[in-house]
């Protein structure tokens, strides 16, 4: 995992849309609706770590959206996506995460079932209206969905 130290992970979350609704799976530990996303291996950049735990989750070809990405003349740099957001959040006393957050499309509503210890009790696709009224949403979970939607959606 990559880490700062013990205490801070960096993660990434990807809100994936398809058409005018979103994804969300309930995280089978918190029992919480989440994006799809994790832990950020050692050997990883952000972008790697979306597309493969996009894969491991819910088994989704995706394509991360890039409009924010600098297009100039090229280095020795790789540019990498930048997210649409960054956070600190406090997983417990012991353990935050630092978490890139990405939006991407999809051309499927199909998901498959994740990897065994990678397995969602439930994912499901939620339009603009699902998301405002669910209450079980966490406030920053409905803020970026809502804003994938509103980017993403046709």
């Amino acid at each position: 995992m990559s880490q700062i130290h013990d205490l801070i992970h960096f993660t990434v979350e990807v809100f994936i849309v398809h058409k005018n609704k979103v994804l969300l799976r309930k995280h089978d530990k918190l029992k919480k609706w989440l994006s799809v996303g994790g832990h950020i291996e050692p050997n990883e950049d952000p972008i790697e770590a979306a597309f493969r735990e996009v894969k491991e989750e819910v088994g989704l070809n995706i394509e991360l959206d890039d409009r924010l990405k600098p297009s100039y003349k090229k280095d020795n740099t790789t540019d990498l996506i930048p997210p649409y957001f960054l956070n600190r959040n406090n997983v417990n006393n012991n353990h935050k995460h630092v978490t890139f957050v990405y939006f991407a499309k999809t051309n499927t509503y199909k998901v498959k079932q994740g990897m065994r210890d990678e397995q969602s009790e439930e994912c499901r696709w939620f339009t603009k209206e699902e998301i405002e009224q669910n209450t079980e949403i966490m406030l920053s979970i409905k803020y970026y969905a809502l804003k994938a939607l509103k980017i993403l959606s046709r």
